[in-house]
């Protein structure tokens, strides 16, 4: 056989993922805050990328003719009165005439009554307020902010901090008291070791145990525990309710999260009037003393979509504003740094890499836009029950059914629909809540039950049930079938635990106790 070379043409399609479009898949995930946080960067290293505020496209536009008119050349020449005491002009006008026809018409005119008391200069109230604005932060023309004079609250530590003199003197106790509130958690609790700390510091572990303890009582009542059933008997020592009964209660938590209260009133030796007082007096406790102390500030969940009531009936889907940041390509100041350039150098290939990389950007983020907004769109028509009746009315829906609806992937309404929110009548809801597996109904030919509308259902029915009626697993399953839904058993108690739901026994123990409780 003989060897020989030859050309072959070959026509093929592969997908190959380009930067661009890497870029393009990954701000299709992102949230608004990630997305913020990526244009910041970008525009950092992009020289032709500028980010347009609200604030900013207000100052650049053009005013009207009759917004840059003054007020009486627009009506007319100035006849007087109904001119001057416009309600448009300002209280300290810069014109004397309007000023003082403003105050002869209210009979304002006090400085021949008190004339030490004259009004100051008008042109001295436009430079006070300017000092007033800069001494605020304010900038001209811009309401200032109340949260810029708010101080800012005060960390658990910190607090600690303050009685910590009050508390110990020597200072070992006091570098060992400061190491210690460092390990301190947001709830509360010491989540370090004494012995790490002592060996850090070289001191003892016995004197780190003891300013651990000295520690323990300071405000707030069980702050510096290192476990729930030493937070609790601390609050009750200060309370001076830590008796040998409380003590056997507390040291059995295990069996009060089961209900069990026939084996604690058998452990604690008390009668069952003593055994409800002993848990109205743990009801009161904090289990998280350190819940009330923010360390770091919680960020509000901003909606990526809004929906409202229609005027001419159905619902309006809208993009949020807010986050949808936009991006500028400045062409001007391209066109002016590229006559200064050489046409072939690197200055140029730099500047036209910038170019290329601004517009897609831009398109990227106006192709986000587009299909977020679709994906919504098809969302608010599939579950428009949903927000007329309330959950009992959402529907089964899959992504698989938005993406044949709206002619995309199913990967990319996936990762559309990832940590977005969307505000409607119903409340605040991400866009995942609305995809839920059906269940089948009862009824041939029923219509399908989402799993999120049953599960309210279940909720519902456990939050109906009274102390001498408790539903079971099984009770729940003959309510559900009534109402057309056909799930089994097991399935209930499934959806019962992911809820944190206990069991009927517990719920009856629990019932029970409460019922005894609000008698007493």
């Amino acid at each position: 056989m003989a060897l020989s070379a030859s050309l072959l043409l070959r026509q093929s399609q592969s997908l190959v993922m380009t930067p661009q479009l890497l870029q393009s898949i990954q701000l299709l995930q992102m949230t608004h805050l990630e997305l913020n946080q990526f244009i910041a960067a970008e525009i950092e290293k992009n020289p032709l990328l500028d980010l347009a505020s609200p604030e900013t496209d207000d100052a650049s536009e053009p005013r009207s003719a009759e917004q840059s008119a003054p007020r009486g050349e627009q009506d007319g020449a100035d006849d007087g009165r109904s001119s001057n005491l416009d309600a448009s002009d300002d209280w300290y006008e810069s014109r004397p005439e309007v000023a003082a026809a403003r105050l002869q018409e209210i009979d304002q005119g006090f400085e021949n009554v008190f004339p030490d008391d004259r009004p100051a200069a008008k042109a001295d109230v436009p430079e006070l307020l300017g000092q007033w604005k800069s001494m605020t932060g304010a900038q001209s023309g811009d309401d200032y902010d109340l949260e810029d004079f708010a101080a800012a609250p005060m960390t658990l530590a910190e607090h600690l901090g303050q009685q910590v003199p009050f508390l110990l003197k020597s200072a070992t106790e006091l570098l060992i008291a400061e190491h210690l509130i460092d390990a301190v958690d947001q709830a509360g609790y010491f989540a370090g070791s004494t012995a790490d700390i002592a060996e850090r510091l070289g001191v003892d572990r016995q004197q780190a145990e003891a300013v651990l303890t000295a520690l323990q009582t300071l405000d707030p009542p069980g702050v510096m525990a290192r476990s729930l059933r030493e937070c609790l008997a601390i609050q009750l020592k200060q309370r001076d309710r830590l008796d040998p009964a409380m003590k056997l209660l507390v040291d059995n938590l295990d069996l009060l999260a089961r209900r069990d209260f026939t084996s604690l009133r058998r452990l604690c030796g008390v009668s069952e009037e003593d055994l409800l007082d002993m848990l109205a007096e743990i009801r009161t406790l904090n289990p998280k003393p350190g819940d009330s102390f923010e360390r770091h500030a919680a960020e509000p969940v901003a909606p990526d979509v809004v929906v409202r009531p229609g005027s001419t009936g159905g619902w309006m889907v809208e993009l949020n504003p807010d986050t949808l940041p936009r991006v500028l390509v400045n062409r001007q100041y391209f066109q002016s740094v590229s006559k200064s350039c050489a046409k072939h150098g690197q200055e140029q290939d730099f500047l036209a890499e910038c170019l290329q990389s601004a517009n897609w950007l831009t398109r990227s983020l106006d192709q986000r836009a587009k299909t977020i907004l679709k994906v919504a769109t098809e969302i608010v028509r599939q579950q428009d029950a949903f927000l007329v009746h309330g959950v009992d009315h959402l529907r089964p829906l899959t992504l698989k059914a938005v993406a044949e609806a709206i002619k995309m992937h199913e990967s990319t309404v996936s990762r559309v629909t990832s940590n977005k929110y969307m505000l409607t009548p119903r409340g605040m809801f991400e866009l995942k809540y609305f995809f839920s597996v059906s269940i089948g109904s009862s009824e041939d030919g029923g219509d399908a039950h989402s799993a999120e509308a049953v599960r309210h259902r279940i909720r519902a029915l456990i939050d109906q049930e009274s102390a001498d009626a408790i539903l079971s697993d099984d009770d729940i399953v003959i309510s559900l079938k009534k109402g057309g839904v056909d799930l089994a058993r097991r399935t209930v108690a499934k959806y019962r635990e992911a809820m944190n739901i206990p069991s009927s026994v517990q719920r009856r123990r629990e019932k029970r106790a409460m019922a005894r409780l609000a008698a007493v």
